[in-house]
Protein backbone atom coordinates (compact mmCIF):
# COMPACT_ATOMS: atom_id res chain seq x y z
CA UNK A 1 0.00 0.00 0.00
CA UNK A 2 3.04 2.65 0.85
CA UNK A 3 4.65 1.79 -2.17
CA UNK A 4 1.75 2.18 -4.46
CA UNK A 5 1.15 5.66 -2.41
CA UNK A 6 4.67 6.77 -2.99
CA UNK A 7 4.33 6.03 -6.87
CA UNK A 8 1.01 8.03 -7.10
CA UNK A 9 2.41 11.36 -4.98
CA UNK A 10 5.71 10.71 -6.91
CA UNK A 11 3.66 10.46 -10.79
CA UNK A 12 1.22 13.67 -9.38
CA UNK A 13 4.30 15.62 -8.59
CA UNK A 14 6.01 14.60 -11.85
CA UNK A 15 3.20 15.66 -13.70
CA UNK A 16 2.78 18.99 -11.93
CA UNK A 17 6.10 19.86 -12.78
CA UNK A 18 6.79 19.10 -16.42
CA UNK A 19 3.28 19.09 -17.42
CA UNK A 20 2.77 22.62 -19.94
CA UNK A 21 0.11 24.88 -19.60
CA UNK A 22 -2.18 25.36 -22.25
CA UNK A 23 -1.92 28.30 -23.49
CA UNK A 24 1.99 30.09 -23.34
CA UNK A 25 2.06 34.10 -23.82
CA UNK A 26 5.55 35.37 -24.65
CA UNK A 27 6.95 38.49 -22.27
CA UNK A 28 7.36 41.79 -23.94
CA UNK A 29 10.42 41.61 -26.72
CA UNK A 30 13.19 43.60 -25.19
CA UNK A 31 15.48 45.57 -27.32
CA UNK A 32 19.49 45.73 -27.20
CA UNK A 33 18.89 49.27 -25.48
CA UNK A 34 16.57 48.37 -22.73
CA UNK A 35 18.56 45.39 -21.73
CA UNK A 36 21.81 47.68 -21.44
CA UNK A 37 20.05 50.12 -18.78
CA UNK A 38 18.43 46.91 -17.07
CA UNK A 39 22.55 45.67 -16.96
CA UNK A 40 23.54 49.60 -15.84
CA UNK A 41 21.25 49.37 -13.16
CA UNK A 42 22.28 46.38 -11.83
CA UNK A 43 26.14 47.35 -12.04
CA UNK A 44 25.55 50.51 -10.23
CA UNK A 45 23.76 48.94 -7.33
CA UNK A 46 26.46 45.81 -6.98
CA UNK A 47 29.04 49.31 -6.78
CA UNK A 48 27.01 50.39 -4.01
CA UNK A 49 26.62 47.43 -2.33
CA UNK A 50 30.46 46.89 -2.81
CA UNK A 51 31.28 50.58 -1.69
CA UNK A 52 29.17 48.96 1.70
CA UNK A 53 30.97 46.01 2.50
CA UNK A 54 34.25 47.68 2.36
CA UNK A 55 33.23 50.19 4.77
CA UNK A 56 31.58 47.67 6.89
CA UNK A 57 34.86 46.10 6.99
CA UNK A 58 34.35 42.78 5.20
CA UNK A 59 36.57 43.27 2.21
CA UNK A 60 39.92 44.28 2.55
CA UNK A 61 41.26 46.85 0.21
CA UNK A 62 43.39 44.87 -2.53
CA UNK A 63 39.86 42.77 -3.09
CA UNK A 64 37.71 46.00 -3.02
CA UNK A 65 40.05 47.72 -5.71
CA UNK A 66 40.04 45.04 -7.99
CA UNK A 67 36.28 44.21 -7.47
CA UNK A 68 35.43 48.06 -8.03
CA UNK A 69 37.68 48.54 -10.99
CA UNK A 70 35.97 45.34 -12.41
CA UNK A 71 32.93 47.13 -12.39
CA UNK A 72 33.85 50.66 -13.48
CA UNK A 73 35.21 49.05 -16.27
CA UNK A 74 31.86 47.20 -16.91
CA UNK A 75 29.58 50.06 -16.54
CA UNK A 76 31.72 52.46 -19.05
CA UNK A 77 31.58 49.65 -21.78
CA UNK A 78 28.17 49.34 -21.23
CA UNK A 79 27.36 53.55 -21.32
CA UNK A 80 29.17 53.78 -24.32
CA UNK A 81 27.14 50.84 -25.96
CA UNK A 82 24.38 52.88 -24.26
CA UNK A 83 25.75 56.27 -25.96
CA UNK A 84 26.30 54.86 -29.65
CA UNK A 85 22.77 53.13 -29.67
CA UNK A 86 20.95 56.15 -29.05
CA UNK A 87 23.45 58.14 -31.26
CA UNK A 88 22.90 55.52 -34.18
CA UNK A 89 18.96 56.33 -33.35
CA UNK A 90 18.85 59.66 -33.83
CA UNK A 91 20.79 59.53 -37.00
CA UNK A 92 19.10 56.91 -38.22
CA UNK A 93 15.80 59.16 -39.36
CA UNK A 94 18.30 61.79 -40.78
CA UNK A 95 19.70 59.34 -42.82
CA UNK A 96 16.04 57.36 -44.38
CA UNK A 97 15.00 61.46 -45.43
CA UNK A 98 17.90 62.08 -47.48
CA UNK A 99 17.13 59.08 -50.13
Amino acid sequence: MIPLLCALITAAALLYVFSVPGQLTAGPEKTRAAFLRERREAVYENLRDLNFEFKAGKLPETDYLAMKNSLEEEAAAILAEISRLESAARLAPVFRGKK
